[in-house]
């Protein structure tokens, strides 16, 4: 099958990509990488009259690390944010996350902002951005705002953006002193959708204990959740793995997987809790280097 006839717009500054979306409304989609969007034309699920192509808005595609943030443009390729010594030093979740994303030859195309924007509940990307408590920063008619993750995933490709509004830039905290990161995801081959995600986050105090948590997992609700519960128990204890386990159960008894040719519901919130323990573990020891 092949995509619908479409008319393509390249706008060569943000001002004028904003004006390519608002005089088309709802019959254009913005085309960043294409890597989600571009199957989903061929499939007949996304038949756009018009694309905004943003591949010349050159101004988005950057890492520029700053006193608490590291600030990523929406157009910025995966295999940049992969490549980055900046990410890999400070924001340790988002460096383990990317090599995960499909393959090399899709990283090379995709951008970080067109995978968040797409807002899938399975993609590694939304996932960081909830563990991480990054910042979406998007712009349209009305000037600029900034969007907390936790705001900005709705459901299944749906974001907080108005549809006037493009992302702009995500900016990812750098990461807290005495912390550990993991990121673990199992899917039928590497490269292929994850059938469950999890990144987590442990914070060790100056005694060893656990000074906070975070726990986000994908494809286990319409959108990327995080553990609330789980994370609020792990808080001043001490790493065991009896602990580990016990918030891997709270953490799995939130979740609403769906059911697919990849796994059943059952499967995936068994799947979400291993996964949830052995993330913690991991997370610790390195918190504990």
């Amino acid at each position: 099958m092949k995509a619908a006839p479409f008319a393509i717009c390249t706008p060569g500054s943000i001002a004028e990509a904003l004006g390519c979306v608002t005089e088309y409304g709802d019959d254009a989609r913005v085309l960043a990488g294409g890597q989600s969007l571009l199957p989903l034309m061929a499939m007949r699920r996304r038949s756009p009259a018009v694309l905004v192509d943003l591949r010349r808005l050159h101004d988005l595609d950057h890492v520029t690390p700053a006193d608490a943030h590291v600030a990523i443009g929406a157009m910025t390729r995966q295999r940049t944010v992969e490549r980055s010594a900046d990410v890999g030093a400070s924001v340790r979740c988002l460096a383990l996350a990317v090599p995960q994303i499909a393959h090399v030859t899709v990283r090379n195309q995709g951008t970080i902002g067109g995978s968040i924007a797409h807002a899938d509940p399975s993609a590694e990307l939304p996932t960081v951005a909830l563990a991480t408590d990054a910042t979406m920063v998007v712009r349209g008619a009305n000037g600029e705002r900034a969007i907390a993750a936790a705001e900005f995933f709705l459901g299944p490709h749906k974001n907080a953006m108005a549809a006037d509004e493009l992302l702009t830039e995500i900016r990812f905290p750098l990461d807290p002193a005495g912390s550990g990161w993991a990121f673990e995801e199992v899917s039928r081959r590497p490269g292929d959708t994850a059938i469950v995600g999890v990144a987590a986050m442990v914070r060790l105090d100056s005694d060893g204990r656990i000074a906070e948590a975070r726990i986000a997992m994908s494809s286990v609700a319409p959108t990327p959740i995080r553990a609330a519960g789980a994370e609020t128990m792990l808080a001043g204890h001490s790493p065991a793995a009896d602990l580990y386990a016990a918030a891997a159960a709270t953490a799995a008894a939130i979740t609403e997987p769906p059911s697919d040719l990849n796994g059943s519901s059952a499967y995936r919130r068994h799947l979400a809790a291993v996964l949830v323990r052995r993330a913690l573990a991991i997370a610790a020891e390195r918190a504990a280097r």
